[in-house]
């Protein structure tokens, strides 16, 4: 019996057809591809047409805030440049010059029929009206009298439950919560922000200021007659962080102060930008050039803003150039349609209708605190009866310190102490 094997005649065709639709199938896969990154490329685009283009009025918003955030940094500008057409970015920086141009010729006159006659007056009637501290001990009297802006209810409360502050009595209160991780300790101010640190003997209160996407200290120096402009014992080489500047001057309190050349942000704050005083000596060659402003203190104590070109007054003891000007003889200068909303961390100088010198800084470029344009920073301090406020070097320039640590973080985390400055606004502490 013989057997008959029979071979699959169908297996070459079925192995034919299977590469067939392989083959097939790889081609749509392909052309799948191409086709889904086409549409991609196609909507990123319409993406980028609609930010970089588009009148809608919250798009032009931010990109109008992005572009002018870049390039108000010497650094960042790549961020817009690279990314926005030229035409687009000349029109912020267009609005930004005339911006500028607005403040020229815009100078204080304390004395001549100011705001201050009104706010004081103001201030007096609404004192006159209530008087919860009247029978008060004089020692507390004198505390709320210096410290107006403590809310009277939230101080009692605190005493009552620290009766430990007041043991050696109200004119040696010292409460200091200022860390950079503090949200401060319950005693509120009239305006309802926290306070960080409270120094009867030394006149100082720090206040801890908070915002959409922004947080900061608000320093109040009640004694002008101690604050100076301090310039580090190495400028023409190299600067010196402010606390350390603070430091040698017997300073409890400083702040940024003027800016200095940081050419491709590599500047080690030695060569000052413009001109500056530093307690009464003239520091720069040249004064900053169309638009900046001066921020003056006058042997009377006061501080006056005029324009960078102007001529120095004969009476000033302390001077530093920067833009803008924020408030002059209580009138607000910038708001939403002025261009001067870049979020940045912020250093502002000032002073209040009390003539208290107000510092100003603001945190950026943290988890926590992106930072904020010069509008809020010029709200916060009106809100505090502030008269004159000019617009700092702020940046990774931009710091506090206080009574032996820094209570402000710096934009740059690798420099906990801050860059190293030509000079600092120092508040010396009492004798």
């Amino acid at each position: 019996m013989s057997v008959k094997l029979f071979g699959n005649s169908r297996a070459p065709r079925l192995q034919k057809d299977v590469k067939k639709k392989t083959k097939t199938k790889t081609k749509r896969t392909v052309l799948d591809r191409i086709v889904s990154l086409f549409l991609v490329l196609v909507t990123l685009e319409a993406m980028y047409c609609t930010v970089a283009f588009s009148n809608i009025p919250i798009i032009a918003d931010y990109r109008t805030r992005f572009i002018a955030t870049a390039m108000e940094t010497m650094r960042h500008r790549w961020l817009a440049t690279a990314f926005f057409p030229p035409a687009v970015v000349k029109a912020v920086t267009d609005q930004m010059a005339a911006t500028q141009e607005a403040q020229i010729g815009v100078n204080s006159e304390w004395n001549k029929g100011t705001k201050l006659d009104e706010t004081a007056k103001a201030a007096a009637d609404e004192e006159e009206e209530e008087n919860p501290e009247d029978q008060l001990p004089e020692d507390q009297k004198a505390f709320f009298e210096l410290f107006s802006e403590i809310d009277f209810d939230s101080m009692q409360t605190y005493v009552k439950r620290h009766p430990e502050v007041v043991a050696r009595g109200w004119d040696k209160i010292k409460i200091n919560e200022s860390d950079t991780d503090s949200d401060g300790v319950d005693i509120l101010t009239t305006q309802g922000d926290r306070v960080l640190a409270l120094d009867v003997k030394n006149a100082v209160l720090l206040i801890r200021v908070t915002g959409s996407g922004y947080r900061g200290v608000l320093a109040l120096a009640k004694d002008p007659a101690r604050v100076s402009i301090q310039v580090a014992s190495s400028l023409g080489s190299y600067g010196e962080v402010a606390g350390d500047i603070a430091e040698a001057h017997d300073g409890i309190l400083a702040m940024t102060a003027s800016g200095f050349i940081d050419n491709g942000g590599a500047g080690n704050g030695g060569i000052l930008a413009g001109y500056a005083m530093c307690d009464g000596e003239e520091y720069g060659r040249e004064h900053m050039g169309w638009s900046y402003k001066r921020a003056e203190l006058h042997k009377d104590n006061l501080l006056y803003i005029t324009d960078a070109q102007a001529e120095v007054h004969p009476d000033t003891t302390d001077a530093v150039e920067f833009m803008p000007a924020l408030i002059v003889d209580g009138e607000v200068l910038v708001d939403e349609t002025n261009f001067w909303n870049a979020i940045n961390p912020r250093a502002v100088i000032g002073q209040n209708a009390n003539h208290d010198i107000m510092m100003l800084v603001i945190e950026g470029r943290q988890y926590n605190s992106l930072g904020t344009g010069v509008v809020e920073c010029a709200a916060i301090l009106h809100r505090y009866d502030c008269m004159q406020a000019m617009n700092l070097d702020g940046g990774s320039s931009a710091i506090m310190w206080y009574d032996g640590e820094y209570v402000t973080r710096c934009g740059n985390n690798a420099l906990p102490e801050g860059r190293t400055l030509p000079n600092a606004f120092v508040y010396k502490a009492a004798d």
